[in-house]
């Protein structure tokens, strides 16, 4: 037999509607009581029935969360996070992918509503502001990422212009002078928010602006990476160093330095952005930019769930989240 709020209330000694607030994380609970409450929902192993508190409250009980791509693993390690952050607040979670198209990203914002979900978590490549427009039939939405769209919608993010600061700032420091880039691709913001931290970077440490050693990627796969490092390579003046704008990007870049018989760091120095488990385990292991995945996560599902609750009211609001610089084999040798 499946235990009940009544046998919850029997065997704390409380009434029904003291078990209801705890079950339902309401604050306004004596502390003993409260006490008194979870250990009996431990003793009986109470599970709430989400379905039926869900459809008295008039919700799904999901959330919708729209990436580019899970095959980066940027995207699979972060999607794994909002779901346990979901999770913990009683929420499921619906997986999109959008393939980082207009087309795409704009036909599935359009097919989320209150009639599928609740909120949804966005990371959009190439959405406009028009976009948003009477999307998603009003349900709260939280961006996700550092795609410029001037929207009044909340969003999460790292400063993407100071991580990539930050890396080609720890090559320049360690006496490299010809730092090349990869993966310029004007149809993504993140791409263009890492430019301009490239380019303060170079000019933070006098060195020169040179369009040769940006090199660009279509998509941030391996093989682009790859590609871009030939191509770099074959310069009459290679560069002796390479901001990666993610790890993929940067482990085709390692692979192509090796194929020329090259050595890194001590020919090519390198330094990816994302800190994917693949980073660790490279050879060599690569110095990376990493976000606190979890942070992002756990924030931005806190956000989407009091917008639904209506815990809050106020304006769309940005929540920057930290990233550190992990620095690894690939610079420092």
């Amino acid at each position: 037999m499946a235990v009940t709020l009544k046998d919850v209330a029997r065997l704390a000694g409380v009434s029904v509607k003291t078990v209801s607030n705890v079950v339902n994380g309401y604050a306004f609970v004596k502390p003993e009581n409260r006490r008194r409450v979870e250990e009996a929902l431990a003793a009986t192993g109470y599970r709430p029935n989400l379905g039926a508190r869900n459809l008295r409250r008039g919700r799904t009980g999901f959330l919708a969360l729209m990436v580019p791509e899970l095959n980066i693993p940027y995207f699979g390690e972060l999607a794994g996070l909002v779901l346990t952050a979901a999770q913990k607040l009683g929420w499921s979670v619906l997986i999109e992918q959008t393939q980082g198209t207009r087309e795409r990203e704009r036909e599935t914002l359009a097919s989320l509503g209150p009639h599928l979900v609740d909120g949804a978590l966005v990371h959009p490549e190439a959405l406009r502001a028009g976009d948003f427009r009477d999307a998603a039939g009003g349900i709260p939405l939280v961006l996700l990422g550092e795609h410029a769209v001037d929207v009044p919608i909340d969003r999460v993010a790292i400063d993407n212009v100071l991580a990539a600061r930050t890396a080609v700032a720890h090559l320049a420091g360690l006496g490299r002078r010809r730092i090349a880039a990869i993966g310029r691709n004007p149809a993504r913001g993140t791409s263009e928010q890492r430019m301009a931290g490239y380019r303060e970077a170079l000019s933070d440490a006098h060195l020169s602006y040179v369009e040769e050693l940006v090199a660009p990627a279509e998509k941030y796969h391996r093989a682009y990476g790859a590609a871009a490092m030939q191509a770099l390579l074959d310069l009459p003046e290679p560069p002796d160093a390479v901001f990666c704008f993610n790890d993929l990007l940067a482990i085709g870049a390692l692979r192509a330095v090796a194929e020329r018989g090259l050595r890194v760091p001590g020919d090519v120095a390198i330094v990816g952005f994302d800190n994917n488990e693949e980073s660790a385990f490279s050879v060599p292991a690569l110095t990376t930019i990493a976000p606190d995945k979890a942070a992002l996560a756990e924030a931005a599902i806190d956000l989407v769930c009091r917008r639904i609750t209506g815990e809050t009211a106020t304006p769309p609001q940005t929540v920057q989240t930290p990233f550190a610089l992990e620095v690894r084999e690939s610079t420092t040798g």
